[in-house]
């Protein structure tokens, strides 16, 4: 790995010998080995960090990340020192650790493997950890003893049985659920949504997007059995959906100011839905006592950064890079691109397999005027000859040309090669796609 002292390798290494499910998923949800058993058995025995600091919790299918992003960045305008976990990275590990926007150094990593491997040889009957597990110990450890005031954590996948689900957050909050990882969550919007919906917590207040209608049942029910006040990010306001024993009138909480495209840091109008979470929830914490002021909540949003969502990285041609790794989030993204002022859009696409890559090409494709089809390095990527067969079908033309590559730089090179200076090329359909783009175009800072 590039830029990796031996001993930080060493480290990545022991990590990555356990299981991985963000390189290949389980088959059917019930190889799925979650555990929050053991979970629960490694944070004892390092001493309970996180019960050491408050936490927030997200979930949700899309926009996880940014909401998170958005949010710890309204805290730390707020002057708090921040934890942000999130998975997965872009171009180190260290970034889904991060003290106050900064990544954890590679010594720290070191120093904290060290401390969990003895604890690892003694899990016995409760089996060895996952890779996320092992990321989760290691970020709540380290977040205590950075003494942070308060923590962002991002669910890694759903949510019920996800490791992060052993914290009992101050609020917990769900970005809009839609189809992923269904080989593990389950065939159906229902199936999904509940798994989502179990990071809901007895008597906690719960903020949510705007969701599906199956979705929402599931949503309301859980909260209604844990009698856990039920917030929507509307708008204008927090509407108070389903009120508590704490909270038995239903009022709303007014957003202190219009949420506008060119008052959020991060580009793309899908965005104004995770700032209103974003703001939401800090309204939120701000009644449960948290000095949060207006400015804090501007200022937050406005410097908030989350790469690899609709960035900019280049101009004439303008080259674009967003992660939308399923239908809808493809959906939020054309319509992004559609708002740009450019003459032909060329997509360059790669995407997962284990994701509903006719879905995500459904939204895409039709509008291209060409198309370059490429595979990130990692084991889930699509061949790109099977892409092909997704995609040829939906292009608008037979005259459209379809060009088939191995790696993203060569695919960068064919997209700039076809495209005039005021054309506008996406790179689009995996984050580890976008990763290698960013890094092919100069513009990752941190690469181990």
């Amino acid at each position: 790995m590039r830029n990796a002292p031996p001993e930080y390798q060493a480290a990545l290494d022991y990590i990555y010998s356990f299981i991985n499910y963000e390189s290949k998923m389980p088959p059917t949800p019930q190889h799925a080995r979650f555990n929050l058993g053991r979970m629960r058995w490694l944070l004892r025995e390092l001493g309970e960090p996180h019960t050491q600091f408050p936490s927030v919790v997200v979930a949700g299918t899309k926009g996880k990340g940014s909401t998170s992003a958005m949010l710890e960045s309204i805290l730390r305008a707020a002057g708090f020192r921040t934890g942000l976990f999130s998975s997965p990275h872009l171009h180190s590990w260290r970034e889904r650790i991060q003290v106050d926007r900064q990544l954890i150094p590679q010594t720290d990593v070191i120093e904290d493997v060290e401390r969990l491997k003895p604890l690892v040889s003694r899990l016995g009957e409760l089996g060895p950890p996952t890779v996320f597990e092992l990321a989760t110990a290691l970020a709540l450890r380290y977040f205590a003893d950075r003494q942070v005031d308060i923590a962002v954590l991002e669910i890694g996948m759903g949510g019920r049985y996800d490791t992060v689900n052993v914290v009992t957050p101050l609020v917990s909050v769900i970005t809009p659920i839609s189809f992923d990882h269904m080989a593990v969550l389950g065939s159906t919007l229902p199936e999904i949504a509940s798994a989502k919906a179990g990071i809901i917590k007895s008597r906690v207040p719960v903020v949510i997007a705007p969701q599906m209608p199956e979705a929402m049942e599931v949503i309301r029910d859980e909260a209604a059995q844990l009698q856990a006040p039920l917030f929507q990010a509307q708008d204008a306001s927090l509407w108070l959906m389903m009120p508590s024993p704490e909270l038995p009138e239903p009022s709303p909480l007014r957003y202190p100011f219009a949420i506008e495209p060119d008052k959020i840091g991060l580009g793309g109008a899908y965005q104004l839905d995770n700032a209103r979470v974003a703001l939401g929830t800090a309204l939120l914490l701000r009644q449960q006592g948290w000095q949060i002021s207006d400015q804090a909540l501007a200022q937050g949003l406005a410097s908030a950064r989350w790469p690899g969502r609709f960035e900019t990285l280049a101009q004439q041609p303008t080259i674009v890079v967003d992660g939308a790794m399923n239908g809808e989030s493809a959906r939020r993204l054309h319509e992004s691109l559609m708002a740009l002022p450019h003459r032909n859009l060329i997509l360059v696409l790669g995407t997962s397999r284990d994701k509903d890559i006719d879905a995500i090409a459904r939204e895409l494709v039709p509008g291209a005027a060409a198309v370059v089809l490429t595979r990130s390095y990692h084991p889930r990527s699509t061949p790109v000859e099977m892409l092909a067969e997704h995609v040829k079908p939906l292009l608008r033309s037979p005259d459209v040309p379809v060009i088939l590559t191995d790696d993203i730089p060569p695919a960068l090179d064919e997209a700039r090669r076809l495209a005039a200076p005021d054309d506008l090329i996406c790179v689009a359909g995996s984050l580890f796609v976008v990763a290698a783009a960013r890094e092919a175009l100069g513009a990752a800072t941190e690469i181990d």
